[in-house]
């Protein structure tokens, strides 16, 4: 199920999630559905979530054929169970399932592969397509509002602290210009203005723009989809779900989600709920970054309750 997407630090998860046949366990972010098909393969029950309807479509559509690397049919490939929705409202959606309580929950924040390179969706500089960046395709606000309505501080503000980008406010200052000319509406018209504001000043390399865009996109990205809202919101609920022993392992790929993740296994930590298992974030090897390139910035982070 990987040419959706391929999933990071696959070994370390399924490891640390210590999985079981017949034990119970959420993917927080489906995806392709790497990670359920491994928990599916060693016996387990996955509830697999995710807010994007192509990602639960695309899953559908291969669970016919789920296998095992080996070749051989998995026999329980119907205990996978779908569902669209937000897991923000993960408890919600567990009980409804009848996920009550669970051995396991996995979140793999981020974009997928599919995401990124569908120039429809929007996530990619790299893509020409409109410029949406929306998870969730019943939302009403895509990046290319919050681009042609904002202040020019509000969007300074969104990059500043979302892309951590030091060049914030001459982008701002250059999009600010440009939709005042016509409207930012696609990928390609984001990239040029961005180009325009960092080749005026003449100090960055073909390298260093392209990771600027990374940031401006990535924090568009984030703000039209309040994705660190979400999580704040998640991570309570999903430690509510877990059994005795069970274990919240998730997977970020921003420095904000990762404070997020760190702080809140640290407060509950502090509150007795449990211990947190991986002392220091656990990023992937070097094999697997030339392998996965995406998977550089990826880090992992498991807490176990008690």
């Amino acid at each position: 199920m990987n040419n959706f997407h391929t999933p990071v630090l696959l070994k370390e998860v399924i490891d640390f999630l210590r999985v079981k046949k017949g034990s119970m366990y959420i993917d927080a972010t489906l995806g392709g559905g790497g990670q359920s098909e491994k928990i599916l393969e060693l016996g387990g029950v996955v509830l697999g979530i995710d807010v994007d309807e192509d990602a639960i479509s695309f899953v559908k559509s291969q669970k016919s054929t789920l296998r095992l690397r080996s070749g051989q049919e998995i026999k329980n490939r119907n205990n996978l169970t779908f569902a669209l929705g937000n897991f923000k409202n993960i408890d919600k959606i567990a009980r409804l399932k009848g996920f009550n309580k669970v051995s396991g929950i996995l979140f793999d924040l981020g974009v997928s592969s599919y995401q990124l390179e569908n120039p429809e969706r929007g996530f990619s500089f790299q893509k020409k397509g409109p410029l949406d960046m929306r998870m969730d395709k019943s939302l009403s606000v895509k990046a290319a509002d919050l681009l042609n309505i904002l202040t020019k501080g509000e969007i300074y503000e969104l990059f500043s602290k979302l892309g951590e980008e030091r060049f914030a406010w001459a982008i701002s200052n250059s999009i600010v210009r440009a939709r005042g000319i016509k409207p930012i509406k696609t990928t390609e018209d984001l990239v040029s203005v961005i180009q325009e504001s960092l080749g005026k000043k003449g100090r960055t390399s073909a390298f260093e723009r392209s990771k600027v865009a990374k940031k401006i996109f990535q924090s568009l990205r984030i703000a039209v989809n309040d994705e660190l809202n979400n999580l704040k919101e998640a991570l309570p609920k999903a430690y509510t779900l877990l059994d005795r022993r069970g274990r919240l392992a998730v997977i970020s790929f921003h420095s904000l989600e990762d404070r997020i993740v760190k702080n809140y296994f640290k407060e509950f930590e502090k509150k007795n709920m449990g211990k947190i298992i991986t002392k220091k974030p656990i990023k992937p090897s070097i094999y697997e970054t030339v392998e996965n390139r995406r998977s550089k910035s990826a880090k992992l982070r498991v807490f176990e309750k008690t």
